[in-house]
């Protein structure tokens, strides 16, 4: 099986020279063709009215999974999930501890080219004894095959959390993504299981990508073969 994956922070649309423009996500994403896109920071309704997700998925024809962490009044914040394959079910984790910004993941089961493989999208929250907590709560719903990727606010590479995630799905490359007009930061990931694939890793960074958000996407293309196991069953992930 081969599947493009991006995961992408879109800032509420608004990029660094100040200016919010859903077209210039939507065109981004265009360009990344992706089989699968996990973004974060995902108003709806923005600021104007659009449902930026549907709207999202609608420009890119692309289904669309929405996975709110912060309910207002006006609508709400968080994640989403676009994907071109099968999906069933979902899962929506609240990662959020008291006091702090509501941080959540997306726990869904993807079907592509008949092979079932378990996805988390997540975007984790910015301090560190905030993210020990959130990663250890997401590995132990992680199955045998599963994709997980997101804005997961570490770089630290001694810190737990990277060393924990490397020690169930192996060592995959940490490319700059933050600041995206010249990144230092390896904010955002892509890990997959099982580790028996092949992966090619790539910040996609264009003129437009550079200016439309904060972040630059992380692409990936995997191959595997199809894998020996579903994934797990809600009730195995605890």
């Amino acid at each position: 099986m081969r599947l493009v994956l991006a995961t992408y922070n879109i800032h509420r649309c608004v990029g660094w020279d100040g200016r919010y423009d859903p077209g210039r996500i939507r065109d981004v994403i265009h360009e990344l063709d992706a089989d699968i896109v996990a973004l974060q920071e995902v108003d709806s309704p923005d600021r104007h009215g659009l449902e930026l997700a549907q709207w999202l998925g609608a420009e890119s024809k692309l289904k669309v999974v929405a996975g709110p962490t912060l309910l207002e009044r006006r609508g709400h914040h968080g994640n989403a999930v676009l994907t071109r394959c099968a999906y069933g079910d979902i899962r929506l984790v609240d990662l959020s501890l008291p006091g702090y910004e509501p941080r959540g993941a997306i726990d869904m089961d993807v079907t592509c080219d008949g092979t079932l493989v378990q996805l988390i999208a997540t975007h984790l929250g910015l301090f560190p004894w905030e993210r020990r907590l959130q990663v250890r709560r997401l590995l132990k719903r992680v199955g045998p095959n599963c994709v997980l990727m997101g804005d997961l606010n570490e770089w630290m590479l001694w810190g737990g959390p990277l060393r924990w995630i490397k020690a169930m799905f192996g060592h995959t490359p940490a490319l700059r993504t933050f600041p995206s007009f010249r990144p230092l930061l390896p904010l955002d990931r892509i890990w997959v299981r099982p580790r028996a694939m092949r992966l090619r890793m790539s910040v996609h960074r264009t003129r437009l990508s550079a200016r439309a958000s904060d972040h630059l996407p992380l692409k990936a293309v995997i191959e595997w073969a199809s894998p020996p196991h579903p994934p797990l069953s809600p009730a195995g992930r605890g």
